[in-house]
């Protein structure tokens, strides 16, 4: 029965002529490097798309004006079409009585979309795993 040798595991120095410490510093270098650029990744992504939304919600908050003014108009009309028929208090109140249940529709509806929206970052998630198949190729 012949005997062959093992291999040293000790903390000498690495195939490449580094020790074990310097591989490890290398390494925890390398990840921190690596932290830093995922890091400054998102900021980036969440800055655009910060600077998409806001674009959007100025568009959205002229709209909401010029919106708002039609409904006024709209709402003072329908209050006197009513006058024709009713007491102009009670046309009044009927009015008023149809946004209060719009108004309420609304708020629930669209606190119930912010309680389900989740900001996605695409291009970092797919950083994050790449590096995940990194370091365990390092481990390797």
């Amino acid at each position: 029965m012949s005997v062959t040798p093992t291999p040293d595991v000790g903390p000498g120095p690495a195939s490449d002529g580094r020790s074990i410490g310097e591989i490890v510093g290398d390494v925890t270098q390398d990840l921190t490097t690596l932290i830093r650029q995922e890091i400054d990744l998102a900021k980036t992504e969440l800055k655009e798309e910060g600077t998409k939304a806001a674009k959007g919600a100025g568009m959205l908050g002229g709209a909401g004006l010029a919106g708002f003014f039609a409904v006024l108009f709209l709402s003072t009309t329908l209050m006197f079409v009513l006058d024709e028929f009713l007491e102009l208090w009670l046309a009044a109140l009927i009015v008023t009585a149809v946004w209060a249940v719009a108004t309420a529709a609304l708020a629930v509806i669209g606190k119930n979309k912010l309680q389900a929206s989740r900001p996605q970052l695409p291009q970092t998630q797919e950083t994050l795993k790449e590096d995940v198949r990194w370091a365990k190729a390092q481990k390797n």
